[in-house]
């Protein structure tokens, strides 16, 4: 019964897909992020957030955390967490190098953020705009409007998990299939779960950067993150959800 989902992680022959794909057609490739809708945040700088500098400390340090203290993050917390995972570091053609490697530098995520207790920002839901900084660590968001009912609508979008609505902030992360599929076509929706876990190896050792802790979650309702994500589920739609916070 297991069997097609076996062959899927199989690596297919990338070569007898590369010939028919639209990159390899000439056409133009998607953009690298979403359009700004939304207020423009600019976060404070993050260099001065960083508390545990150690490697070795920050692998040996890393746990899942569910237990969250109800401290508020800070601005330039948030905004390290934000860099670290997306960050563009430079610019070469249609493609984008970033704080964590992906297939073909496509970057085919988009980071939401629903914010619970961030100093000086209002509680609601944002996304960040990496863009805007091209090879700077800095930082900025959008504000994309409040989330009515908080604690019982982040509880029913990670399948229950009560205790992820208690973390100052969760990072939501989308997919943008046609990034990728531009370049590797029936291939490419195995190279982004492998994009997928660089993106989250990140977060979580980030947030342990930061004195804070994290917990990546695969278990989330598919329609209800994406219908208060504003997506519309099928060319681009939530892949994975990751809470952070001070702990308990």
């Amino acid at each position: 019964m297991y069997t097609e989902n076996r062959k899927f992680m199989h690596c297919p022959a990338f070569r007898n897909f590369m010939g028919k794909s639209d990159q390899s057609k000439g056409i133009d490739p998607p953009p690298l992020t979403n359009p700004i809708k939304g207020e423009v945040i600019h976060l404070p700088p993050f260099e001065d957030a960083l508390t545990t500098p150690d490697y070795m400390q920050i692998l040996d340090t890393r746990r899942s955390l569910r237990n969250y203290s109800g401290e508020a993050m800070t601005q330039a917390q948030l905004a390290f967490m934000l860099w670290s995972t997306q960050g563009v570091q430079g610019e070469r053609g249609v493609s984008t190098f970033r704080t964590v490697p992906s297939g073909g530098a496509r970057h085919p995520f988009e980071t939401y953020i629903t914010v619970q207790a961030v100093d000086g920002l209002e509680p609601g839901l944002y996304r960040y705009l990496p863009m805007e900084y091209m090879a700077e660590k800095k930082v900025a968001i959008e504000r994309l409007g409040p989330i009515e009912n908080y604690s019982e609508k982040i509880t029913a979008m990670v399948a229950g998990q009560a205790w992820a609505a208690k973390a100052p902030v969760i990072l939501f992360y989308t997919c943008i299939p046609y990034r990728a599929e531009w370049r590797y076509i029936h291939a490419a929706h195995r190279v982004v779960l492998i994009d997928l876990g660089h993106l989250g190896q990140n977060v979580m050792l980030s947030a342990v950067a930061l004195g804070l802790g994290s917990c990546c979650m695969a278990a989330y309702d598919q329609a209800l993150c994406d219908e208060v994500i504003g997506v519309d589920g099928l060319n681009e739609y939530t892949v994975y959800a990751v809470s952070v916070g001070a702990a308990e």
